[in-house]
């Protein structure tokens, strides 16, 4: 009963501080994921400390100081175990401390001799483990990876994001057009959209869209968002219909035959230079191949880079264009400091104002594709 209590006390503690930096991390608090050398020994060092606290106490050494010690060690190696690792990969952190405090609970449940601990403990755990394997699964990196590479970044750095890359900026009408004369719109969601609280006017954009005829899907990636299955709720308090929402394995053969992609807010999940570039810390890891469709819009904060990879979603794409501004927002800043219409409130408005507008050139407008170029 001891063993398992001082387990429990040990997995709980980890899961709580770790749960700190991961909040810290989300909430913008903590901007940098910091690595030192031997930063992975010291976790252990810490881990085994606790370890041996919880030892002696099995073996009769009922000291504050050694329950203290106990606490406090179980405390520093969560967070130290959490530091390094980015915030783009609180998805898969988040499902393992979820796990973690589904088998703290379940062992205190046994000491306790609570049953309803016991089976929820056990159920929330057992979820927690199985929804860890598949996010990493969707990464296309294993759980230690996330966990004590520090995701590429050389020891002894703060790893830290620079925007860089270009994205050619668009105006509102010009998007609205592109919009309104399109056949087939897919809408990539992304942690921006949550973060704007867009979701009800981007189903708002795509209901009109629906009325002019035009094809709309959103497409799902499996880590998208900071939690797992975050996209799937939001649209679903905005009322997406179940049908219209795409899983990134049937969506991506789409793509080629989709006249625009709008990403909202999404990064490192439409990052082409993961199927290419060796030197990018995302490489190989699956993706919505939105740059295969014939007009890319990038709706998202001026100079925001990937958290995973740390470059913009649009590197390695020649012609995707930029509608920048906070997703849900009344208004923007533009490039010279003028206040414009946001976006995709923007969107909205100008299509519905001008749904039957022209780019100018003429025909070429017809087709929804002279507000750009293809992709």
């Amino acid at each position: 009963m001891l063993v398992l209590a001082i387990l429990g006390a040990i997995i709980g503690t980890v899961s709580f501080s770790g749960s700190l930096i991961a909040f810290a991390k989300l909430q913008g608090l903590i901007k940098r994921s910091l690595l030192f050398p031997g930063q992975n020994v010291i976790n252990m060092l810490f881990l085994a400390a606790a370890v041996a606290c919880g030892v002696l106490l099995v073996a009769g050494v009922h000291e504050w100081w050694v329950v203290l010690g106990l606490f406090v060690a179980s405390f520093l190696f969560g967070i130290l175990m959490t530091l390094p690792i980015g915030g783009a990969d609180m998805p898969v952190v988040i499902s393992l401390y979820n796990a973690l405090t589904g088998l703290a609970v379940g062992f205190e449940g046994y000491v306790l001799g609570n049953a309803a601990m016991i089976i929820a403990g056990t159920v929330v755990g057992a979820a927690g483990t199985l929804l860890t394997q598949l996010m990493a699964k969707a990464m296309n990196r294993s759980l230690a990876n996330v966990l004590f590479s520090g995701f590429g970044a050389p020891e002894g750095m703060e790893v830290a994001a620079e925007a860089g890359g270009v994205m050619k900026p668009i105006d509102i009408e010009d998007a609205a057009i592109q919009l309104a004369y399109a056949q087939k719109v897919v809408i990539v969601p992304g942690y921006g959209m949550a973060v704007a609280q867009a979701q009800h006017k981007i189903w708002s954009l795509a209901q009109l869209l629906e009325q002019r005829g035009v094809d709309v899907k959103f497409a799902i990636h499996p880590v998208a968002g900071r939690m797992p299955g975050h996209m799937n709720v939001l649209l679903a308090e905005a009322g997406v219909p179940y049908e219209v929402i795409v899983d990134m394995e049937d969506i991506n053969e789409d793509f080629p035959n989709t006249d625009v992609s709008v990403v909202i807010g999404a990064n490192d999940v439409v990052n082409p230079g993961a199927r290419t570039d060796t030197s990018s810390p995302i490489y190989g890891m699956p993706i919505l191949d939105v740059d295969k469709s014939h007009n890319v819009l990038i709706v998202k904060r001026a100079g925001v880079p990937d958290l995973r990879s740390g470059e913009p979603a649009v590197r390695s794409r020649q012609h995707p264009h930029a509608l920048w501004g906070r997703a849900g927002c009344g208004q923007q800043v533009g490039g010279g400091g003028q206040e414009v219409v946001g976006a995709p409130v923007g969107v909205t408005s100008s299509f519905e104002a001008h749904p039957h507008s022209c780019v100018e050139g003429g025909a070429a407008a017809a087709d929804g594709r002279a507000a750009a170029p293809s992709s």
